[in-house]
């Protein structure tokens, strides 16, 4: 971690706290939304009704819908008020409170259960915007790749540790004759206690840099954000890297939310196969997000998430082709390896091309295309299992579309250039 790749005045324990966020977060998705949670709310709470799964669903993309109209707004309230770190202890709080709520997700509470997911979600969603924003204030825009990636890469890592926690607890109630509804609850509350504990770091020792305005109301908020949009078209190369971030995104988060159902409903795993499924392409994306970070830095942005996303393309057509599991498990881990290079990728090309005074404003604006591309992707995979008479394959190859469209529309970034515009509206709004 070389001083000349970090901004003035910022030092190494203060970026290792800043990247101990994602290590902090990453077990919430993966515990609560991906690997324990999910099942047991489908199983146990909904009690296998044929409704379930669409409420799971629904219930997360209410979520991600809240987190998306919001984001901006929270975004410009937290440059005028320069408080990033502030709103970071309360969506910190919120996510591990609500997901310490889940606890009491019972048999048949159902409203309960619900409530406390959507929420839970909302603050981890807005958290994950407010951390990205920090970026550009801790490295200097030639390492903005690699420090990103760091931060990607240690959070795979804490969604391995959460997972082996949990799954060690969840053995060792086994074997004592304990069922579900016995240790699912202990899971979430030993979730929310990682996620509290990892946090600290970052909460303690990251510093808030920006400078608040002359004392804006909460209406202001809304008027700046007005005005960026508004202004947008001044910023050609963010716009399009926004339209491109919302089409390969929903190909990730589909890859993301749909992979255990596929390799269920295609080859047949079992829950201890999708569960080393789970550990193996965290490794993988940890690999991808901390070795790209560097790659990035030296090669250029746009040309390394075109790289990502040609190598999701050929991802895509693997699984899709894959006669046996063998093939599958190679596809797995070269989207493992995308994932983390393209999400770290993404992070960072956003970090240079936002204005600077702004930074907090256009990461919510990216967290809006994320979001967005978060219920996009696993909606169009879903109808195309119902177009398709349950083709999970076929399902797969359209949602793998969003990839080639977002290569297509990544051809219009210009790094250099959109750098130049940013720094030219942020001397404008001056």
């Amino acid at each position: 971690m070389a001083p000349p790749l970090l901004q003035a005045g910022v030092r190494r324990h203060e970026v290792a706290a800043w990247a101990m966020y994602d290590f902090a977060n990453s077990g919430y998705t993966t515990v609560v939304i991906t690997a324990v949670f999910s099942a047991y709310f489908v199983g146990v709470v909904a009690a296998d009704a044929p409704w379930a799964t669409f409420v799971w669903t629904l219930a997360l993309s209410a979520s991600y819908a809240l987190v998306m109209l919001s984001a901006p707004l929270v975004g410009a309230w937290a440059d005028a008020h320069a408080s990033k770190k502030k709103l970071l202890w309360l969506t910190t709080l919120g996510c591990v409170g609500f997901t310490a709520l889940l606890y009491f997700a019972a048999p048949g509470a159902l409203v309960l259960a619900v409530a406390a997911l959507v929420i839970s979600n909302y603050f981890f969603g807005t958290g994950e915007n407010l951390i990205a924003a920090f970026l550009p204030e801790l490295a200097r825009p030639r390492a903005l790749g690699r420090v990103s990636g760091w931060g990607w890469a240690l959070g795979y890592f804490g969604g391995l540790v959460a997972l082996g926690v949990c799954l060690a607890y969840i053995g060792w109630a086994r074997a004592r004759g304990q069922g579900a509804t016995d240790f699912v609850p202990v899971t979430m509350l030993l979730t929310a206690g990682l996620f509290a504990l990892a946090s600290l770091p970052t909460l303690i020792l990251l510093r808030e840099r920006a400078t608040a305005r002359a004392e804006p109301s909460r209406k202001s908020a809304w008027s700046q954000l007005r005005h960026t949009l508004s202004h947008l078209d001044r910023l050609p190369d963010l716009k399009a890297f926004l339209v491109c971030t919302v089409l390969y995104q929903a190909g990730i988060q589909a890859v993301i939310t749909l992979a255990a159902i596929y390799a269920s409903q295609v080859f047949h795993f079992d829950t201890e196969r999708t569960i080393r499924l789970v550990f193996v392409v965290n490794v993988t994306a940890a690999l991808g997000a901390f070795l790209f970070g560097h790659v990035q830095d030296r090669i250029g942005h746009v040309r390394a998430i075109a790289l990502t996303l040609v190598g999701w393309i050929v991802m895509v057509a693997l699984a899709w082709a894959a006669p046996d599991e063998r093939m599958f498990w190679v596809a797995a881990n070269l989207a493992g390896l995308c994932m983390g290079a393209s999400q770290s990728a993404g992070r960072a090309m956003v970090g240079l091309l936002a204005p600077p005074a702004q930074q907090a404003e256009f990461f919510g604006l990216w967290g809006l295309a994320v979001k967005l591309a978060s219920i996009l992707g696993p909606l169009t995979y879903g109808v195309a299992t119902w177009l398709t008479h349950g083709d999970h394959r076929q399902a797969l190859l359209v949602t793998g579309s969003y990839f080639v469209a977002g290569l297509w529309t990544l051809r219009h970034v210009r790094a250099a250039r959109g750098r130049r515009a940013a720094q030219r509206f942020a001397r404008a709004a001056a």
